[in-house]
């Protein structure tokens, strides 16, 4: 009788443990919110920042999108369709707008999906399509061939791109679950689509998706990311492997099946969209002076 009281007493204890966590998770969640909300990029030179996902097939990027969608609705949305681990479901280049709630104001940035990349070639993205996207030159909904990237003579190619048609921040999307077993081959291609990024001066992260640790990631005082050891070589690899700087190396779960937001999720989805538009903000403000001539 007295140990079973004791165990009863202990999981009370831990019950109010988490829900005081939860409850100071939500007030910070709801900081984050007022402060993306509010947001603005850098010296008003666009009116909406442009991120691109970029990662192989089912790593995560469409459930990225519908994760930073879902948060800002207040409930879990799936307009993106999610792709497995082997077929890429994303065919069509898409330029998804956020609105903040479901009548309410257009946010100031865009999440930009691509077709997953695969390791084979003739597969998942045109490594040839890249330039064109990251230069802005590639509209809403075009329809990606593997064995054909766009040309300047598709009627639908935007010929003379301004700065806000252009992206102004990469996001690399890996499955923190199988960093350490890319291939050769898919290495190679991040390493040509980075150099490429790097030759066009974008502002760029890496996003480890499917961190199912994601509670233990926060930092009790919500503000920073541990490293903890269960992520720790993963996020070496992607350090090693891009040279991307580990301040720049970010982790998210994404609503999958879920039917309720979490705080704590919200949490590290708000976070990683914040350090991607300020990476942006910082491209933005390293603009040679005559590039800043193209107002949106």
């Amino acid at each position: 009788m007295e140990i079973a009281l004791k165990r009863c007493l202990i999981r009370i204890k831990d019950d109010a443990g988490y829900i005081r966590k939860i409850t100071r998770a939500t007030q910070h969640r709801n900081g984050l919110l007022a402060e993306l909300r509010a947001y603005k990029p850098c010296a008003g030179l666009v009116s909406e920042i442009r991120i691109l996902l970029l990662g192989p097939v089912g790593s995560g990027k469409s459930s990225f999108f519908n994760s930073v969608k879902s948060v800002f609705q207040g409930h879990v949305t799936r307009q993106a369709t999610v792709g497995s681990d082997d077929t890429s479901i994303t065919e069509l280049y898409r330029i998804y707008s956020l609105k903040d709630g479901k009548d309410g104001n257009s946010l100031p940035f865009v999440l930009c999906d691509s077709m997953g990349l695969d390791e084979e070639e003739g597969v998942g993205l045109c490594m040839d399509d890249i330039p064109y996207i990251l230069k802005g030159c590639v509209p809403d909904r075009y329809q990606f061939s593997p064995h054909k990237p766009i040309t300047p003579r598709h009627p639908a190619f935007i010929t003379s791109p301004s700065l806000k048609d252009r992206i102004h921040c990469v996001a690399y999307v890996l499955d923190i679950n199988s960093v350490n077993n890319l291939s050769s081959k898919m290495v190679a291609k991040f390493k040509q689509i980075h150099k490429e990024v790097l030759n066009f001066g974008i502002a760029y992260v890496a996003l480890l998706t499917k961190v199912n640790n994601y509670d233990e990631v926060l930092q009790d005082d919500f503000l920073n990311m541990n490293q903890s050891t269960t992520s720790q070589s993963q996020i070496m690899n992607v350090n090693k492997m891009l040279n991307i700087p580990i301040s720049n190396i970010l982790m998210v779960e994404n609503y999958a099946s879920e039917c309720q937001l979490n705080p704590l999720k919200d949490i590290l989805i708000l976070s990683v969209l914040r350090q991607m538009l300020r990476a942006a903000d910082d491209f933005l403000e390293d603009l040679p002076l005559e590039k800043t001539d193209e107002i949106a």
